[in-house]
């Protein structure tokens, strides 16, 4: 590892309320603590989150390297420690779902659940080098942006602030983050790490996701977790959070009351 990976970046988040668990909440590839705005709207008053801009997203550093799932999830635990997080449930959406099952898996101190919306396998994303080295430069222009939009990322197409959000968002990301999730972290296999994994896990789906698609969850990922419960969403594409926040936010908070309250 070089210098300059293993010093932390200044990581942005997003903080309110104060009822526990906190809720960690780790965005997709191109997204940002933004994205998840609408659940934490939709979720209780008063329900602690702490939403993060990954390193090279958002408002947090960019440095120039360190873009491994491994970086990353040293980075989450990091300001969990430094913000004195006793007591959470980490969310992932996307490669933030494969950052968060890493992390998972390490059992860290205070960890009382794992939420996983429409994530990334633990297991490396089967595409050939070339479309790799597209979806490298997807996020480079507007055009192709809106590209991602159409053909991949949604449904139907989102409300125009949040149509603009997603753009702003993913032109904003530095050039080792475009480039770490599709060459680097997407094919890093955490398959065997899983068993690690000692909590309650909530996996949410979009029955219409062409990137994780369903039948991707239900054979590299719902095997491999031992204390896990399923939910599709039909007709929802892979920006579940932007598509369907307040049918996401129910589901957590039965998943939470039933699988983590209970426990307190």
């Amino acid at each position: 590892m070089s210098v300059a990976s293993a010093i932390r970046p200044k990581l942005h988040v997003r903080e309110k309320g104060t009822r526990g668990p906190a809720l960690v909440f780790l965005h997709y590839y191109g997204g940002s603590s933004r994205t998840w705005t609408p659940i934490i709207d939709a979720l209780p008053a008063d329900t602690h989150t702490v939403a993060v801009d990954l390193r090279g997203w958002g408002q947090s550093e960019k440095p120039e390297d360190g873009y491994t799932l491994a970086s990353l999830a040293d980075d989450v635990e990091a300001l969990i420690t430094a913000k004195g997080l006793t007591d959470f449930v980490l969310v992932g959406h996307s490669m933030g779902g494969k950052v968060s099952q890493l992390l998972a898996s390490r059992h860290p101190a205070g960890l009382r659940g794992l939420i996983l919306i429409a994530p990334a396998t633990p297991t490396p994303l089967a595409l050939p080098a070339e479309a790799l080295n597209g979806f490298a430069n997807v996020y480079d222009t507007r055009e192709s942006i809106e590209a991602a939009l159409e053909n991949m990322l949604v449904s139907e197409p989102l409300p125009h602030d949040l149509h603009e959000q997603v753009i702003a968002d993913s032109l904003s990301g530095a050039p080792g983050a475009k480039a770490g999730w599709p060459l680097v972290m997407s094919q890093e296999d955490i398959s065997g790490e899983l068993a690690g994994i000692r909590v309650p896990v909530l996996v949410i789906a979009g029955g219409a996701d062409r990137v994780d698609p369903v039948e991707a969850h239900q054979t590299e990922l719902l095997p491999r977790l031992s204390d896990v419960e399923f939910h599709v969403l039909p007709g929802i594409g892979h920006l579940v959070p932007l598509q369907a926040p307040v049918d996401v936010a129910a589901l957590m908070s039965t998943f939470l009351a039933r699988s983590i309250h209970a426990l307190t």
